[in-house]
């Protein structure tokens, strides 16, 4: 797997460059074929804390983790066990859509050696989470601009806010992000 290993306000040594790489290619043994997309880390000191960024994008599949904490090497050690934990997530459910399909090649490897496989109660319950629906909301969207549905999204003390923008008639999505600033989610 090629990574592009940036850092924000830290500067990235070597040391940093090959913990890394040696981490995020051990997540290799879990598919059959080597990966050849090319992931992102960014790696960022902001207040203090330590945030680590991880997107992997592959055919039909985003691979992406964010930790954040008060050690580089513990938030990066934290974003590989989330990477773990999705892949596990998605493998079962990718590997039995491949099979329904007739399809012998499978995305994932089928057995992963013991060391990776969960460990707590906690993990096996997330494996096999079948991501229930428990409540629908239904409500009329009325056309808005972007700086409205912000005041709508804030007065209702959401962090998210779906409308129709009246500028395009689509519907977006406004959103806050982490550093207190907004984001807009549209339609390509």
């Amino acid at each position: 797997m090629n990574l592009s290993i940036r850092g924000q306000q830290i500067e990235v040594t070597d040391a940093l460059k090959d913990y890394v790489d040696k981490k995020l290619n051990k997540l290799e043994k879990y598919f059959d074929e080597p990966l050849t997309s090319d992931g992102n880390v960014t790696l960022s000191v902001n207040r203090g804390l330590h945030t680590v960024e991880v997107t992997i994008p592959m055919k039909g599949l985003v691979l992406r983790a964010e930790d954040e904490s008060n050690d580089m090497y513990g938030s990066i050690d934290a974003v590989v066990d989330k990477l773990e934990r999705q892949i596990r997530k998605h493998k079962t459910k990718i590997n039995r859509k491949f099979r329904q399909e007739g399809n012998l090649k499978t995305f994932f490897v089928e057995n992963v050696p013991a060391s990776a496989s969960p460990t707590t109660d906690d993990e096996l319950d997330m494996e096999n989470d079948d991501f229930e629906v428990v409540r629908t909301k239904r409500f009329l969207l009325k056309p808005m601009d972007v700086e409205e549905a912000i005041l709508q999204m804030n007065m209702i003390g959401h962090n998210f806010f779906v409308f129709s923008n009246i500028e395009n008639n689509e519907v977006n999505v406004v959103y806050k992000r982490k550093d207190g600033k907004y984001g807009l989610i549209e339609k390509e």
